[in-house]
């Protein structure tokens, strides 16, 4: 069971991550299937591609575009799977929609870590355009300073911290370390 030029995928748990546990209870966070900050990223390989080879292989965990698990209403009003449905939880995708593979980003991208904010006259938490390279495709160093520039990242929640996805391409700047960096992590990005 390969396709020809993509990947067979299925989710790690659920479709959406719109739950916590509180004590011995669930409390559900979102109802709504359209916002997609609940959708479920992370998932399995289960075949690759019989075109090319690539790094990645069956059973790699990686980590994906939002669009792939989501739901939606067509224009009749009637929930629908997303086009990467194939059949029982399965879903066919190309390379370029898997961002993280084995903690290494995909060609071309890096995860950047938020740092906290240390002006004391902003009322924001964290500082805006610079953070620490968490995961990369082996353009920068992990645990390199950098800065990015504006409405080039994208948020997601992997393991339980908020890192940016940013491309290579639109890191402008390289800092030295001050000394004063404490990574950001919001309470609410830690609860999944």
């Amino acid at each position: 069971m390969n396709a020809y030029k993509d990947f067979i995928i299925e989710p790690i748990g659920d479709r959406y991550n719109n739950s916590v546990r509180v004590d011995d209870k669930e409390l559900i966070l979102n109802t709504e299937i359209f916002n997609h900050q609940y959708i479920n990223r992370r998932a399995k390989i289960i075949a690759t591609p019989l075109l090319f080879q690539s790094p990645l292989n069956a059973g790699d965990e990686v980590i994906v575009h939002h669009n792939i698990f989501r739901r939606w209403h067509d224009v009749k009003g009637k929930e629908r799977n997303s086009r990467s449905y194939w059949k029982d939880n399965k879903y066919i995708i190309s390379q370029d929609q898997i961002y993280l593979y084995n903690n290494k980003a995909m060609p071309g991208y890096s995860f950047i870590k938020p740092l906290k904010a240390i002006d004391n006259f902003n009322k924001e938490a964290e500082r805006p355009l610079v953070g620490v390279i968490k995961y990369s495709d082996g353009s920068f160093n992990k645990e390199e300073l950098v800065g990015f520039k504006p409405s080039m990242e994208y948020e997601f929640i992997i393991n339980g911290e908020r890192l940016y996805r940013v491309m290579n391409k639109f890191i402008t700047i390289k800092y030295e370390y001050q000394g004063n960096e404490e990574e950001y992590n919001p309470s609410w990005a830690q609860g999944g």
